[in-house]
């Protein structure tokens, strides 16, 4: 019987995530999907980003949460407020060293 060549999908994520242009890339693409109204993509997106970056311990740590609150927050059937959302979406992109910016391309 012949061994399957592919590599689990959190192993790639956790890999290409070491290149800092793709950890912004994966930000910017969890926004993007937010905007459009698929909320659950951006959340599931952002779980990874954070599991596989900074971690929900650490981020609980800095941000005065529980890393269990945030876990939750990030599931299929969280709600994050708006307020937590954007807290820890302003932490991220400073810990990246980038601004998100909303531009209007219908102008």
């Amino acid at each position: 019987m012949k061994q399957a060549l592919t590599v689990p999908f959190d192993d790639t994520i956790r890999e290409c995530l070491q290149k800092p242009k793709f950890r912004r890339a994966l930000i910017r693409e969890a926004i993007n999907c937010m905007f459009t109204g698929d909320v659950e993509t951006g959340k599931s997106v952002l779980r990874k980003y954070i599991k596989f970056t900074v971690g929900f311990v650490q981020l609980g740590k800095d941000l005065g949460h529980s890393p269990k609150t945030l876990m939750r927050m990030f599931s299929a059937s969280g709600n994050p407020q708006a307020k937590n959302l954007f807290a820890i979406i302003a932490y991220l992109q400073k810990r990246e060293g980038t601004v998100l910016e909303v531009i209007d391309r219908a102008a």
